[in-house]
């Protein structure tokens, strides 16, 4: 196999040639290799491979060629030194966090989380000795209070699902590396192309990669980026010995994904900021949550450390639940689902979906109401878009 050099390539360059390992058919696309295992000269070459004095494929449970180049590609853009992947985007966001924790922990994490988050950290977590201190993101003053004494971890979603609050990431990252914690970023509704958290602070990303970077509801797949040493000899092991790992052919689809990943977010985004204005305009809508608005909260925050803001959009309707029902099933192009960041623009109820496990309290100290609507923009015309949610909108009048 050959590998290009990546020292001197642009990201856009890195999506689509990072990681290339040709085999000695010197194919053009990447190949699948839909093995489970891998044979030995030797006995003595076997033994080596597992004690580590051979570099080589064991186990596609540990790893995998396909699997290797997905990684490779996707540290490459996101500027990590490593990546592992995983089955799905909580197989990453459980092992990120677990491998990292034992019983007497502390871990801090904002109130604005999806509902599997929450429920790793406020229910999982406990049942082991693992503290879980929820916050307010946006309030560095309980940032502050919460990380004064030591702590593990911090866990953290900005731009958040779904009500898309932004959090200060170097402001939290430095409270947290103070009480001696590390800082895991879910950075799924920015993706690389508009968010880099280990650049402002973050020790660990991770991603459903099932969302953006297949973008086309193909397959699932999920992914934690940090340094060597953490993929290494924390992350590494309990992946190992746990076996949360990433079908080759799903790995494939991702590569494929990650060729045209800015590509697409840059139109989501267009899309999601042209419909976020109209929406705003409309008198049936409560309020607009869009991080490219100048309305929301943390805009000048999302402008200083994001490089677009997203295909997501957040609405809350006056009249709430039934509204919310008119509205979504009055849509034609629009679908109902509760995935994200896909080619379709696809509409949920959090308060019912996505959330729904969450007390009435709980949901709403997220900001999630029963009117509530995530749109997730997709690659349509933004302007069909817009008609559709129009006649949506009328046919509840």
């Amino acid at each position: 196999m050959t590998k290009i050099t990546t020292r001197t390539l642009r990201p856009r360059t890195l999506s689509v040639r990072a990681g290339t390992a040709r085999t000695g058919f010197s194919e053009t696309s990447e190949a699948i290799f839909m093995n489970s295992g891998f044979v030995y000269g030797s006995a003595e070459e076997a033994e080596q491979s597992f004690d580590g004095t051979l570099d080589r494929m064991v186990y596609s449970r540990f790893k995998n060629p396909t699997v290797a180049m997905f990684e490779e590609r996707l540290a490459a853009i996101e500027g990590a030194e490593a990546c592992r992947a995983t089955a799905s985007g909580m197989a990453a966001v459980h092992a990120a966090i677990v491998c990292q924790v034992k019983a007497g922990d502390r871990v801090v994490a904002p109130r604005a989380l999806f509902g599997s988050c929450t429920w790793i950290i406020g229910d999982l977590l406990p049942r082991f000795g693992v503290q879980a201190v929820f916050v307010d993101g946006t309030d560095l003053d309980q940032w502050r209070a919460a990380l004064s004494q030591p702590t593990a971890l911090v866990f953290l979603e900005t731009p958040s699902n779904p009500t898309l609050e932004i959090i200060d990431l170097p402001a939290v990252a430095e409270l947290a590396h103070a009480a001696g914690a590390r800082v895991v970023v879910d950075n799924v509704f920015a993706t690389p192309v508009l968010q880099s958290p280990l650049q402002l602070g973050a020790d660990v990303v991770v991603y459903s990669a099932t969302k953006h970077i297949d973008g086309q509801g193909r397959c699932l797949g999920g992914a934690v980026l940090g340094s060597a040493q953490f993929c290494d000899d924390v992350l590494g092991p309990y992946l190992r010995h746990t076996g949360p790992a990433l079908s080759p052919f799903n790995a494939w689809v991702l590569l494929k994904g990650l060729e045209t990943l800015d590509l697409r977010v840059e139109r989501h985004a267009a899309n999601a900021l042209k419909i976020a204005l109209f929406l705003e305009s409309r008198p049936e809508i409560a309020r607009v949550l869009y991080p490219g608005l100048e309305s929301h909260p943390q805009h000048a925050l999302a402008k200083r450390q994001m490089r677009g803001f997203g295909g997501i959009v957040a609405f809350a309707l006056k009249d709430g639940k039934q509204a919310a029902y008119t509205l979504l099933n009055g849509l034609e192009v629009i679908d109902i689902s509760n995935n994200l960041g896909d080619a379709k623009s696809l509409a949920c109820h959090p308060w019912t979906t996505t959330h729904q496990r969450l007390s009435p309290e709980a949901k709403l100290a997220q900001g999630i109401t029963e009117g509530l609507i995530r749109l997730s923009v997709g690659l349509e015309d933004a302007d069909d878009l817009i008609d559709d949610l129009a006649l949506a909108l009328q046919s509840g009048l």
